[in-house]
């Protein structure tokens, strides 16, 4: 009888947990900019949100003209960018955060926010990466990130709504952010 008791005590547990999980939100986490200033994403609440894992030396680099783009034509109604370095695939961001601020503010001009940079698979996943493919998993429910430029969407509730590929342009995400900024 007590191995009953002890089952279900643990599993009343993971429940409990599991629960808690489901409740969660963006704004529950807490990153660090590319200055190294911890910023909490609840600073973001209200607005609708294209959150991306960038690179400066890969194919798809010259997105950020169409990300900055985006963050220009609607940062007044609410949006932003907010861009997160990742030297993971075939390091293709190499640089030092101070070196990748300069060369998005060089080349394109990007006034949208920038992180520090992070892992976004693997062991030392950014929490908030962990939570962003779990609310919006990949290509054959893989929920592993493919490669750089990849998208998440998320409305002013901080609900991941859409998740999209590297190869999906900037500006193909402009009707949904109209949709989600009520334009």
């Amino acid at each position: 009888m007590y191995g009953f008791y002890k089952y279900l005590l643990v599993l009343m547990t993971v429940l409990s947990l599991n629960a808690g999980e489901k409740n969660m939100s963006i704004y529950d986490f807490n990153v660090n900019n590319i200055d190294g200033k911890s910023i909490s994403m609840s600073e973001y609440k209200g607005k609708v949100l294209l959150i991306v894992n960038v690179a400066s030396k890969c194919g798809f680099t010259p997105q950020y003209e169409g990300l900055e783009k985006l963050y220009e034509s609607y940062k007044n109604d609410g949006f932003m960018v907010l861009g997160f370095p990742s030297n993971q695939f075939m390091s293709q961001e190499p640089g030092s955060n101070e070196e990748i601020k300069f060369f998005c503010q060089k080349t394109y001009e990007v006034e949208f926010d920038m992180f520090a940079k992070v892992d976004v698979n693997g062991d030392n996943t950014e929490p908030l990466y962990k939570f962003l493919k779990k609310e919006q998993g990949g290509f054959l429910w893989m929920d592993s990130i493919k490669w750089n430029f990849t998208k998440f969407l998320v409305d002013k509730e901080g609900n991941v709504i859409k998740r999209y590929g590297s190869s999906t342009k900037p500006a193909e995400i402009n009707e949904d952010i109209k949709k989600l900024l009520n334009k």
